[in-house]
């Protein structure tokens, strides 16, 4: 915790975003991993050990355990320990839902780095592409001139310029149309669809 001018923070607000990372519910980004104790007789199951969770870059304990995030080049480790304590053998919880596959991949990283092994790169699916990065630009700049009250022509005007309006008559324009989209898109995204992003999806 950081008090910054009498006020808490998780972490301190001066850190840029990269260098700052949140703890997400581990429902909601299914490259979390969950661990707990490994069922009795199984003696060959990892032990716990400071080396496993070093580098850590933020930590939360909370009331259902301790919450991670470990420092990796080529992509965060987000690691929910539940009631387990150094020297314990290690299980991993794999929720059989939608994400499961994702799950596992995020486990198959760990694994690896608990082993001394270099983890890999993060599936692709977690990250955003270039095409939907440049989109939620646009839908982020869409959603500021709706919500200030402004037109849908007057969104376009600022998004894709007057020339691109100017092309072809308005009511039926595809700039008209994707501008609608986005704002629409913009508003339910804003309503809890970024959960969504989290999910590499």
């Amino acid at each position: 915790m950081v008090n910054v001018g009498g006020f808490v923070f998780a972490c301190d607000p001066k850190l840029a975003t990269s260098a700052a990372p949140v703890v997400w519910r581990p429902e909601l980004v299914p490259h979390s991993v969950i661990l707990a104790s490994a069922p009795t007789n199984f003696e060959d199951a990892h032990r716990l050990v400071s080396a496993d969770l070093a580098g850590q870059l933020i930590a939360y304990d909370g009331g259902d355990g301790r919450h991670v995030v470990l420092r990796d080049l080529l992509g965060y480790h987000r690691v929910w320990l539940r009631d387990l304590r150094a020297g314990v053998g290690m299980a991993a919880i794999i929720p059989l839902d939608e994400s499961m596959l994702l799950r596992v991949a995020g486990l198959l990283r760990l694994q690896r780095r608990f082993a001394g092994k270099a983890p890999g790169p993060v599936p692709r699916g977690w990250d955003l592409t270039a095409r939907l990065r440049q989109r939620l630009i646009l839908m982020v700049r869409a959603l500021d001139g709706h919500q200030a009250q402004a037109s849908y022509r007057e969104i376009a005007l600022a998004l894709y310029g007057p020339a691109a309006v100017a092309r072809y008559p308005w009511k039926t324009s595809s700039i008209r149309g994707q501008t609608i989209r986005l704002v629409k898109d913009a508003v339910a995204t804003m309503e809890g669809g970024y959960r969504k992003l989290l999910r590499g999806r």
